[in-house]
């Protein structure tokens, strides 16, 4: 029996959690990704709910907690650097991941687990799609065009592949905040603790470790969509000095550091809103789907539970629109639960004034004290069995 062939698009971690799952189930899988290389930068990310379910089904959990960034918890500072509460790892639902690890060692994780059964093919992209009957026929930007039984959008939020079969159906809802991230020398005050710090204007700076002897940074800032993504570099650069220049705390040293930062990304924060997920022959998993947020902590973990789902589901039908159906029809209230930010998000998290920032810091000290953490140990099994629940993971043979 000829396997079906089916072209990924995306080499990140949607996309090679996919074609893993696709290689085990029978089919025959190459993704396409538009970087020269496998791309190893990115920031710290992390394994929740049922995505650790799948990554030991995978067998790299072991390996995901060997890379580890060494993240004790999260620690909230006021501009003299004091420590106003600290949420440890696994205390709480906030903060530090029991699977914390930089976005790039996770790429390489799922890439080296895939690299010997799946066909990779670097430095090109995608340009054309013809969804025929029978068939997907592509054009390539750099490739001779070629045809496959299924075509697969995993490459991001701000995927063209997914312009190509949905046109602009999906729509990027912002949600009200830009965020920059960087990677900046680390100094001798660093610790293998997060910091989190809140300065007026609605600004936040945050500080984490990682395991390569430097320091990860970012800033985020509340306001209207203004286009900053669309900017080149240096005019990125010159509006993040402005927005930081009096913020105060560890603002002066990573603006020094923004000059010869080698990966500095600024952007806004948006969710991916879809109505299908699906068209013909074609269809999209992850961010390129319906990316929640760095705001739920749940990007890469919907990555990796959708590329599971999907997978499975093609693997049960040989019918793909029957798989795609159920694709949506198991997945989609999970994620819609996990879109619906809570009330205040992000508006809570950066408060406008000094007082604003006086009462979310009170609430952070309640919230961090001794009997606050001995109160919410009575409740810890019921909601660890609600959080189960949140999505039964279907077995697939």
């Amino acid at each position: 029996m000829t396997k079906r062939t089916i072209l990924v698009s995306g080499a990140s971690i949607a996309g090679p959690t996919l074609a893993f799952w696709l290689h085990r189930f029978g089919f025959d899988v190459t993704i396409v990704e538009r970087a020269d290389e496998l791309r190893l930068g990115g920031q710290n990310i992390d394994v929740r709910e049922a995505a650790q379910q799948v990554v030991q089904l995978m067998g790299l959990e072991n390996k995901i907690r060997q890379a580890n960034t060494g993240e004790l918890g999260v620690c909230f500072v006021n501009k003299d650097n004091q420590i106003i509460g600290s949420f440890p790892k696994g205390n709480s639902d906030f903060g530090t991941a029991e699977l914390e690890i930089l976005r790039g060692d996770l790429a390489k994780i799922v890439y080296d687990a895939t690299r010997d059964n799946v066909k990779y093919i670097f430095g090109d992209q995608i340009t054309a799609l013809a969804d025929k009957e029978d068939k997907v026929t592509v054009t390539f930007k750099n490739s001779p065009q070629c045809s496959f039984d299924l075509v697969i959008a995993a490459d991001g939020i701000r995927s063209t592949t997914r312009t190509l079969m949905f046109g602009n159906e999906p729509v990027l809802k912002y949600i009200g905040v830009y965020c920059c991230y960087l990677t900046i020398p680390r100094i001798e005050s660093d610790t293998k603790w997060a910091y989190w710090y809140n300065a007026p204007e609605s600004r936040v700076i945050n500080l984490r470790p990682d395991n390569e002897g430097t320091t990860r940074a970012s800033f985020s800032f509340l306001t209207p969509d203004k286009g900053y993504e669309k900017l080149n570099l240096a005019e990125q650069k010159e509006i993040l000095k402005q927005k930081f220049a009096d913020a105060g705390w560890q603002a002066p040293r990573i603006l020094a550091a923004l000059e010869e930062s080698k990966d500095v990304y600024l952007d806004g924060i948006s969710q991916v809103k879809a109505p299908r997920w699906t068209s013909g022959r074609c269809a999209m998993v992850g961010d390129a789907a319906y990316c929640p947020t760095p705001m739920t902590g749940m990007g890469t973990s919907l990555s990796i539970i959708g590329a599971y789902i999907l997978a499975g589901e093609l693997s049960r039908h040989n019918d793909h629109k029957e798989a795609f159906a159920a694709y949506e029809k198991l997945l989609r209230p999970y994620v819609e639960e996990i879109q619906n930010l809570p009330p205040g998000v992000p508006w809570i998290a950066h408060p406008k004034t000094k007082f604003g920032i006086g009462l979310l810091n009170t609430v952070i000290r309640i919230a961090s004290s001794k009997i606050a953490k001995n109160v919410s140990k009575l409740f810890t099994v019921k909601k660890e069995k609600i959080k189960k629940e949140r999505l039964k993971l279907p077995v697939y043979k």
